[in-house]
């Protein structure tokens, strides 16, 4: 069993990365290898709309015929048995190397077609983790529900089965006093992290622990 967890913040250390690392520990809790994978290491672009992986009897088809860092990458995720996608909520949605990397993976295996909707091979899960200065009362004015509902039919569509955790109102800043945000309430940033932050940790374990544990049943009954 092996859960690959994407990284598509700039920050290895911080709120998405900590809530990914969490979901990769509790998938570890119930005996799965995990990985997490951090995009901004890598050198690559987002489709280039060149088709390759529509065009019938292409030696791409279903597959991105772009080679280059993220190449292996996509590779590796066809051997997972769930997948963990972590980003921050840049002006109203996932950070552009988040973006790039979802074309480049969910495209090629999206089949124009009613009756085949998915060239993918098996079920997995795809989970999604939201990091977001934002509370939730900003979620309709800057369009987050729809993108999370849009986010959650794709990884439907193609992969089986999504769900998504949304960690508001984070803590941006080591030292709030260095930066110029006075909209913001440094205690009031502090005692969130402090008292609501590991409860999102505690939700991501979840998430990573119940994966795998849908993955187990599955194949049980398969």
């Amino acid at each position: 069993m092996k859960v690959i967890a994407i990284n598509g913040s700039p920050r290895k250390k911080w709120n998405t990365a900590t809530l990914l690392e969490k979901a990769l520990e509790g998938a570890a809790s119930e005996g799965a290898e995990t990985e997490i994978i951090h995009l901004y290491d890598l050198n690559f672009k987002g489709c280039t709309s060149c088709f390759a992986c529509k065009l019938k009897g292409g030696k791409s088809y279903g597959k991105c015929a772009m080679q280059d860092e993220l190449t292996p990458v996509l590779e590796k995720l066809k051997d997972a048995d769930a997948i963990i996608l972590g980003s921050p909520i840049y002006l109203g949605n996932s950070t552009g190397e988040m973006r790039s990397f979802m074309e480049r993976y969910v495209f090629p295996y999206l089949v124009y077609s009613n009756t085949l909707p998915s060239l993918y091979p098996k079920n997995i899960p795809v989970g999604f983790i939201y990091t977001m200065g934002v509370t939730e009362e900003y979620f309709d004015m800057f369009g987050l529900k729809k993108t999370i509902e849009v986010n959650e039919y794709m990884a439907k569509r193609i992969f089986g089965y999504s769900e998504s955790l949304c960690c508001t109102d984070t803590y941006q800043f080591d030292d709030y006093s260095k930066y110029v945000g006075d909209m913001f309430d440094p205690e009031e940033k502090a005692k969130r992290r402090e008292e609501v932050f590991p409860q999102d940790c505690k939700k991501a374990f979840e998430m990573g622990a119940r994966f795998v544990k849908r993955q187990k049943t599955g194949k049980t009954q398969n």
